[in-house]
């Protein structure tokens, strides 16, 4: 009776999982199809003649290759201030003595409730104003601005776990403030810092409406905003689309893949506090 529960289990995760992983598989095979067949043929339907070649064409004529290496630089350099800006303003709340120190912390939280589509005009005017539209430097500071909060919250859990003890170890030998930072407690919150890479990853490489309103030049768009480019006034190129598309998911897929233990570790270690 026990194996016959575990088979129904297994039976139904492996259905779950197959309607997860489902979509993307037919991503793939619509990437395949030319127009004809998309158009003629059933849409659950195996490519008959594989069009390669729509990778291909997407990555010579399309500008992909540009779009690609945009979306990894701004989405590296975004994540990585990202990350040192939450962890130097986490440790100041948690392990610094200072007045303000939750009222800092109330601001930043405030920033989570913030809708992202009622900043586009007021942001659209201040960049504007400082000459940085069509500027990727607009991009990285909207998505460190609306990532810092998120990114404070999970760090937080965190730090609260962390015994003082080694930091003041560190301090009775004569250590700096910087070196204990940098040296002792960024090394141990790697695993949390990890999840936290991940997530701002994901928001980053997959954002819309920031690159669509700011950026108008072709030198700085990416992935999200270079699929326009095959949907003209008279004809849309779907089998284009579609290697676009999973050109735009493999990085976060394979990153997904490797770190997903890191996820989980950093989850649990900053879910339990004392």
């Amino acid at each position: 009776m026990k194996k016959l529960g575990y088979a129904i289990l297994y039976l139904i995760l492996g259905l779950f999982a197959f309607l997860q992983i489902y979509p993307l598989i037919w991503l793939v095979f619509f990437s395949l199809k030319d127009n004809q067949e998309i158009y003629n043929a059933s849409p659950f339907s195996l490519p008959a003649d594989p069009k390669w070649e729509n990778y291909t064409t997407v990555w010579t004529q399309g500008n992909i290759s540009l779009y690609f290496f945009n979306s990894v630089w701004i989405t590296v350099a975004s994540v990585a201030l990202t990350v040192i800006l939450a962890s130097l303003v986490t440790f100041a709340i948690t392990r610094m003595q200072w007045k303000l120190n939750k009222l800092v912390l109330g601001l930043f939280m405030v920033g989570m409730m913030i809708p992202v589509h009622s900043t586009l005009i007021p942001l659209f005017d201040f960049f504007l104003k400082v000459n940085l539209i069509d500027h990727p430097l607009a991009i990285i500071l909207s998505y460190v601005a609306f990532n810092l909060p998120l990114t404070i919250m999970i760090l937080l859990g965190f730090y609260y776990t962390l015994p003082r003890e080694i930091e003041e170890a560190a301090v009775i030998d004569g250590c700096s403030v910087h070196r204990i930072f940098f040296q002792i407690t960024l090394p141990i919150t790697m695993p949390v810092i990890s999840t936290t890479v991940i997530i701002n990853m994901i928001y980053n490489w997959n954002e819309f409406v920031f690159i669509n309103t700011f950026i108008s030049s072709d030198k700085y768009k990416t992935l999200t905003v270079g699929i326009q480019n095959f949907i003209g006034q008279y004809m849309t190129e779907w089998g284009a689309i579609g290697a676009t598309l999973v050109i735009s998911i493999l990085p976060i897929l394979l990153a997904f893949l490797f770190f997903s233990n890191k996820i989980v570790e950093g989850i649990a270690a900053g879910s339990v506090k004392g």
